[in-house]
């Protein structure tokens, strides 16, 4: 009999995803042919990029770079992009709306407006849309967390300025009249008391904010080129958010922090790293219910996305797994008993799969050097 593959099934906000790995929002999520090809993979849903009420450009190029790590390690980046976007209009049109629902994708309209009133105006917009193309729009995900637009400050980061964002945009009655279900994306936190005072203020709206994504850019960072002794990025000064591989053990923690402090009824959704399957997995392990890639998007296209969730299959069906509740939010405190394999013990497990047993080579390599050594002394 044929086994069966694991399913990686999941639901964000109540919304069902066929596949837990979905787009950030981010390059390559700007235009329909972007999204449609989104679609058109694996991916388990179809983010828009951050809107703002009226088009705009983005800041001086260039302004997004590819940061090499090396190995399996997801491909840094550095940007301060400066929300370059076609405006609201052009998420919520018909154009944009019919070229994602034909891939059979939930949709996702994401908004970072440059001021309160213009995230107000957005979800009136978004609502009116949704209710005229119904079944077109599955969620709203408000980013709170950009830090890329010059002299405005990184919302979730002002604790005051967050509670009294969030309640303006709660009050919107069209919107809230539409049920599209509200999630907000936060920057990275670092103390125990800002994940604290920021679950807090979530979990007070928990009736109406139904997740979180976290995280977005480690923000305020320099990548210096030493040739040129230059920053590699134009805007402000050479000063952007990096992410990709450097952002993976921080946005582990992210999740894992804030699964421990936000509602149940509150999902995450975990991004920052995720190049393999192995990234995702480790995202879910931490609390994660779904997990969202932007460099590797960026890098390979929309096919990452086939390539991930195979992996993230397979590697299920090595451990077992039959679905993805099988393991997530179950990360096991460290333990003697189940001790990961240090790194001295890599070679040893890779002599199993037909390489030369290392120690063996050692001993190989000392006969060598007393040979030679003998062979050089004088007569």
């Amino acid at each position: 009999l044929a086994v069966m593959a694991p399913s990686l099934r999941t639901e964000v906000a109540g919304v069902p995803l066929e596949c837990c790995i979905y787009n950030a929002s981010g390059p390559k999520s700007g235009h329909v042919t972007d999204l449609a090809n989104v679609g058109k993979s694996r991916s388990g849903a179809v983010l828009s990029k951050s809107a703002t009420l009226e088009k705009q450009s983005g800041n001086p190029l260039p302004r997004l770079k590819k940061i090499p790590m090396g190995g399996s390690v997801c491909e840094g980046s550095i940007n301060s992009e400066g929300l370059p976007n076609s405006g609201i209009d052009y998420y919520i049109s018909a154009a944009v709306l019919e070229g994602v629902k034909a891939t059979g994708k939930p949709y996702f309209v994401s908004l970072s407006g440059l001021k309160v009133a213009d995230n107000v105006e957005m979800l009136g917009r978004v609502a009116e849309a949704a209710a005229a193309n119904p079944g077109s729009i599955a969620a709203v995900e408000l980013n709170l967390a950009c830090p890329n637009i010059p002299g405005k400050p990184t919302i979730c980061l002002d604790f005051e300025q967050m509670a009294s964002v969030l309640k303006e945009v709660l009050d919107h009655k069209g919107f809230a009249a539409s049920g599209l279900p509200l999630g907000i994306k936060l920057a990275p936190y670092y103390d125990a008391p800002f994940f604290d005072q920021a679950a807090a203020i979530i979990n007070k709206h928990k009736d109406r904010i139904k997740y979180v994504v976290t995280m977005n850019t480690i923000g305020n960072c320099i990548v210096i080129d030493t040739e040129t002794e230059s920053a590699i990025i134009a805007p402000k000064g050479g000063f952007g958010g990096v992410a990709g591989g450097f952002a993976k053990p921080i946005a582990l923690a992210q999740v894992a922090q804030l699964r421990s402090r936000l509602d149940p009824s509150i999902d995450i959704v975990g991004v920052g790293g995720v190049k393999t399957g192995e990234d995702a997995f480790q995202l879910i392990l931490a609390g994660a219910c779904a997990v969202q890639s932007a460099t590797t998007h960026w890098l390979e296209g929309a096919a990452c996305f086939d390539r991930i969730s195979q992996e993230l299959s397979d590697l299920m069906a090595k451990k077992g797994y039959a679905n993805i509740k099988d393991f997530q939010g179950k990360l096991k405190p460290y333990s003697r008993d189940n001790k990961p394999k240090d790194a001295e013990d890599a070679p040893s497990a890779s002599a199993k799969g037909g390489g030369a047993p290392w120690a063996l080579v050692a001993m190989l390599v000392a006969m060598l050097a007393a040979a030679v050594s003998m062979i050089l002394q004088p007569k």
